[in-house]
């Protein structure tokens, strides 16, 4: 496990590199400066040289990568500090009487829960990754942006925003998104570590 744990540090390390290891925003091709979430202070930030000689379509592909991931660690971390906070489920999780409270929280979940559970869980982030989280660059039905994963059903509202109101709200859930992916992963390795957080507690 913190094997596990060491090899995504590791790999976050790598955002960090010195400057003469980072690819320059002048090898950047495609002009991706000026694309959603290329902000003051870093601007399109590429250390690892992802974008190079890339066209729209590679962009496209790894925007999408990169919110679907943010919005998946968005729940992760949501879901530990409210079961971290002593809220859960009622009731039993299987037919053997194991409850939703006695189950752990973080890595220790994967020690506690039923087999059945955790082969349950996959398969529906397997039915939510073939048929549901899906945009037009995936087969779905024309959006309006990559991400968009409405698939012509699905609308809260968003059609009666100006263009203004909707990029405000995209960049937000872009750099909700990018935070919460260190955050849970901080999380995971303090968690390792034995770390007392503040507010959390004793991980």
């Amino acid at each position: 496990m913190k094997l596990i744990v060491a090899s995504l540090f590791a790999g976050s390390a790598a955002a960090f590199a010195p400057a003469s290891q980072m690819v320059s925003s002048s090898a950047v091709s495609m002009s991706f400066e000026n694309e959603l979430g290329a902000q003051p202070p870093l601007g399109c930030f590429d250390p690892l040289g992802l974008l190079e000689d890339a066209d729209q379509d590679r962009f496209d592909r790894l925007r999408f990568t990169e919110l679907k991931h943010g919005r998946v660690c968005m729940l992760a971390f949501l879901g530990q500090i409210t079961t971290r906070s002593g809220i859960h489920l009622k009731g039993d999780i299987d037919y053997s009487g194991t409850s939703f409270d006695s189950i752990g929280n973080g890595w220790a979940a994967l020690e506690k829960m039923p087999q059945i559970g955790l082969v349950q869980m996959i398969a529906f982030v397997g039915f939510l990754e073939l048929f549901v989280m899906r945009d037009s660059a995936n087969g779905a039905e024309p959006g309006d942006f990559v991400g968009d994963f409405r698939n012509g059903y699905l609308d809260f509202g968003w059609d009666r925003f100006d263009e203004e109101t909707k990029m405000f709200k995209r960049a937000a859930e872009l750099n909700n998104g990018r935070a919460a992916m260190l955050g849970i992963l901080g999380l995971m390795v303090h968690e390792q570590l034995g770390t007392n957080m503040p507010v959390i507690g004793q991980l």
